[in-house]
C-alpha cells in the first residue's frame, strides 16, 4: 500500500496490511481495516468501515455511514447507497462467538444498492441489479433485476445505465439513455 497512490482525509484510519488502489478517495472518519482489498478509483464516503477480508473492485462508490463486513465482495462499478447495511452471520448472539461462521455475500459488477437497504448474508446480487431504497434482501437477485420492499420482491428490470426497462411483446426493450437493446427470455435479461 503506497500512501501516495490514494487520497485519505486526516481523520480516516487506514490499518497496515490493506491494499488500496490508485486514485481512491477515503473521506472523514472512515476506517479501512487490515486485510481488505480496495480497487482503483473508488470513493469511500464519510463514516464507512471496510472490514478485514472485504474485496472491493475498481470504481466502487460507498456513500456515508456504510459498514462493509467481512465476507462481502463487491465487483467493479458497484454503488452502495447511504446507510445501507450488510450482515455476515445468520443468527448473531452477543454471548456466542460466530466469527468462524461468516457467510459470503457477492455484489456483482454494476449493481446498485439503495439507501437504507439491508442485505442478508450468503446471497448474490446479480450484475446491474438495482436494490430499491429501504429494501430487505433475503435471497439472490438476478442480473438486471429491480427489487424493492420488505422482504424485497422483483418489480421489474433495469438497464446497465439505471433506467427501468419496458419490454414489448417480443421481449425487446431499449434503454432510453444508451440506446442499448435488451432481451427478456425465459425470465432472464440479456444485452444485445
Amino acid at each position: 500500500m503506497s500512501p501516495s497512490s490514494y487520497i485519505a482525509h486526516p481523520s480516516a484510519v487506514i490499518d497496515d496490511g490493506c491494499s488500496i488502489g490508485a486514485e481512491t478517495r477515503i473521506w472523514h472518519f472512515s476506517h479501512i481495516m487490515e486485510g481488505c482489498t480496495i480497487g482503483a478509483h473508488c470513493n469511500i464516503g464519510q463514516n464507512v468501515v471496510v472490514s478485514p477480508g472485504v474485496v472491493l473492485g475498481n470504481n466502487v462508490k460507498i456513500q456515508n455511514n456504510v459498514s462493509v463486513y467481512t465476507g462481502v465482495v463487491c465487483e467493479d462499478d458497484v454503488f452502495l447507497g447511504p446507510s445501507m447495511v450488510f450482515t455476515n452471520v445468520v443468527n448473531p448472539r452477543s454471548a456466542v462467538n460466530r466469527r468462524t461462521e461468516y457467510q459470503s455475500t457477492f455484489v456483482r459488477k454494476g449493481a446498485t444498492i439503495g439507501a437504507n437497504a439491508t442485505i442478508l448474508c450468503g446471497i448474490e446480487i446479480g450484475s446491474y441489479a438495482f436494490i430499491g431504497a429501504g429494501a430487505v434482501v433475503t435471497k439472490d437477485v438476478a442480473p438486471f433485476a429491480l427489487v424493492m420492499g420488505n422482504p424485497a420482491r422483483q418489480t421489474g428490470w433495469m438497464s446497465a445505465r439505471g433506467y427501468k426497462l419496458q419490454f414489448d411483446a417480443d421481449g425487446k426493450a431499449v434503454c432510453p439513455e444508451s440506446g442499448e437493446v435488451y432481451w427478456l427470455q425465459s425470465g432472464k435479461v440479456m444485452r444485445s
